[in-house]
C-alpha cells in the first residue's frame, strides 16, 4: 500500500486546512487510517484515526472538538479537517494504514503502512 497525503501549508492562528491522504495498491483496504504528527524536535505522537468497519473515530485530547477524520472507503482516501488551529499544531503530519486488525488504533505500533508525510505550520 502506498499512501499519498497531501494539503499543508502555511495558516495563521484560527485558520483551517485540510488534509487528505489515498492509499494505493493491489491489497485489500486497510481496517484503520490514521494521523499522526511529528513537530520538530519532539516524538511522533497520534492525532485521530477512522476504522471502516464501524466509522468509529479516535482522536487526542489536544485535537478534539477543532480535528475532525472523515474518509471515503470506496476511494481509500482519508481526510483531516484541521480548524481553530494554533501554532502548537505546526508539525509534519503523516498518514498511516493498517495491514492487520489491531486494538489500539492510537498506537503507532498499530500501522504499517506511512505516507511521507505533509507539513502544516501556523503562524501566529
Amino acid at each position: 500500500v502506498q499512501l499519498q497525503a497531501s494539503g499543508g501549508g502555511l495558516v495563521q492562528a484560527g485558520g483551517s486546512l485540510r488534509l487528505s491522504c489515498a492509499a494505493s495498491g493491489r491489497t485489500k483496504s486497510p481496517y484503520v487510517m490514521g494521523w499522526f504528527r511529528q513537530a520538530l524536535g519532539k516524538e511522533r505522537a497520534f492525532v485521530a484515526a477512522i476504522r471502516w468497519s464501524s466509522g468509529s473515530t479516535y482522536y487526542a485530547d489536544s485535537v478534539k472538538g477543532r480535528f475532525t477524520i472523515s474518509g471515503d472507503n470506496a476511494k481509500k482516501t482519508v481526510y483531516l479537517q484541521l480548524n481553530s488551529l494554533k501554532v502548537e499544531d505546526t508539525a509534519v503530519y503523516y498518514c498511516a494504514a493498517d495491514k492487520i486488525p489491531h486494538p489500539n488504533p492510537t498506537a503507532a505500533r498499530a500501522y504499517d503502512y506511512w505516507g511521507q508525510g505533509t507539513l502544516v505550520t501556523v503562524s501566529s
